[in-house]
């Protein structure tokens, strides 16, 4: 019986990402290091170059009886954990994930505790007290929510590339720079 490969987090040693990538390759191992391409400006030039967006990450697509020799990778530390099981990275969020990096330059990382489809309560502006389900947008910033990683990406998205699809209660001049989306 063939089993079904599922993504998972492999966490490398620092600055291994692109080896263990390279390694897993050549073991002909499914494996996906995203690089974010970030401009450097040194004293004579400027250049871009490819950096891990995950730092010391590479998501890796095997099945559960491949772990074990996976962490006898060199450069592999461990796997990374979710109540003390390997993590699974759902395949749509390693395509968001390649979506997002096709689409936008410089993203960023941030941490979040924060999960899709988490119920919350305003505690502060127009809409304290309030639960629902909270849509952001700061400026000409987009956030996409990645769950089982516990990040955020976050890119510039020029404001016409943004569309309205549920309005707010109070007008936009009311609100402070986050919307919010009720129930």
């Amino acid at each position: 019986m063939d089993e079904k490969k599922k993504w998972h987090a492999v966490y490398t040693r620092a600055r291994w990402e692109k080896k263990v990538s390279d390694i897993l390759t050549r073991r002909k191992i499914e494996n996906y290091c995203p690089v974010n391409k970030v401009v450097r400006q040194w004293s004579d030039r400027k250049k871009v170059v490819h950096e891990p967006l995950f730092t010391s990450y590479v998501f890796v697509r095997v099945a559960e009886k491949e772990l074990i020799p996976l962490k006898q990778t060199e450069g592999v530390i461990n796997l990374v954990y979710w109540l003390r099981k390997p993590a699974v990275i759902r395949d749509t969020e390693i395509e968001v994930i390649r979506h997002f990096l096709d689409e936008y330059p410089a993203v960023k990382l941030e941490r979040t505790s924060v999960s899709v489809n988490d119920t919350v309560r305003i505690v502060g502006g127009p809409l304290i007290e309030r639960e629902g389900h909270v849509v952001a947008v700061k400026s000409k910033t987009v956030k996409v929510i990645l769950p089982s990683l516990g990040y955020s990406m976050v890119a510039e998205v020029e404001t016409a590339n943004v569309e309205v699809i549920i309005r707010t209660i109070a007008p936009p001049s009311e609100l402070p720079h986050t919307k919010y989306a009720t129930k």
